[in-house]
């Protein structure tokens, strides 16, 4: 009867040991119930987000940091893709090719603007700011981002990209495809606004690499170089 009772005793303990532990890691992996103050999550989150944002920024505003990169290569329109076909069957292929990379170097010369409207954002960011994007998905930062910074860098973007269209006669090169594709017969009329499309992916793509930036911050210990970050995201 005893040996009983203690084998009882001893498998209460062992449950409750487990349970606690259990809750300390969900209560870790929430950032509830730690001992790093508000100041310190703020600090260190901040500081994983400048260097998330600086690293995407050089990433995306290099050349070829668009064109040569897969994932936000900035590519013909979904309507236009039908004038593509078209052109490339009728020998136009090398000027589809150059109106493409005109489209991508316009989005790598406007990304640097994207700097201080993240830093500025950053700047702004509440202490409840810093724990919600701690305890939230492994893209909690970027949706930020997104969310309060979209209309800045739709701003500051355009001009940028409007520009370097214009240097690189991008808007000319459209114009000519376009005329081109509707000497074909039974051609459908395509109409775009070519910089809006431009500063849309270019967002996009600049998003995209943020958000990669993040995931390494909070998951791989050789991206969490200060101690700072170590601190936050290490634990």
């Amino acid at each position: 009867m005893m040996k009983r009772s203690l084998l009882l005793v001893t498998t209460l303990l062992f449950m409750t040991t487990l349970a606690l532990a259990q809750a300390g890691e969900i209560a870790r992996r929430l950032g509830l119930g730690s001992d790093l103050s508000d100041s310190k999550i703020s600090s260190g989150l901040k500081q994983a987000l400048q260097i998330g944002a600086e690293q995407s920024v050089k990433l995306t505003g290099r050349p070829n940091g668009y064109f040569g990169n897969p994932d936000i290569k900035i590519l013909m329109p979904s309507n236009l893709r039908p004038l593509e076909k078209g052109l490339r069957m009728l020998g136009y292929g090398p000027k589809v090719d150059s109106f493409v990379l005109s489209m991508n170097r316009a989005a790598e010369a406007a990304a640097p603007a994207a700097r201080k409207i993240f830093i500025d954002a950053i700047t702004a960011m509440t202490f409840d700011d810093a724990r919600n994007i701690l305890s939230g998905s492994d893209t909690a930062a970027t949706d930020y981002f997104k969310l309060k910074t979209t209309p800045q860098l739709t701003a500051a973007f355009r001009p940028v990209v409007e520009r370097t269209m214009a240097t690189n006669g991008v808007n000319q090169q459209y114009e000519a495809l376009v005329a081109q594709y509707r000497s074909i017969p039974f051609a459908k009329n395509q109409d775009l606004d070519i910089s809006h499309y431009v500063v849309s992916k270019a967002l996009d793509g600049l998003f995209f690499e943020l958000g990669q930036e993040e995931r390494k911050i909070r998951k791989d210990p050789a991206a969490q170089t200060t101690n700072l970050l170590r601190e936050v995201f290490g634990r």
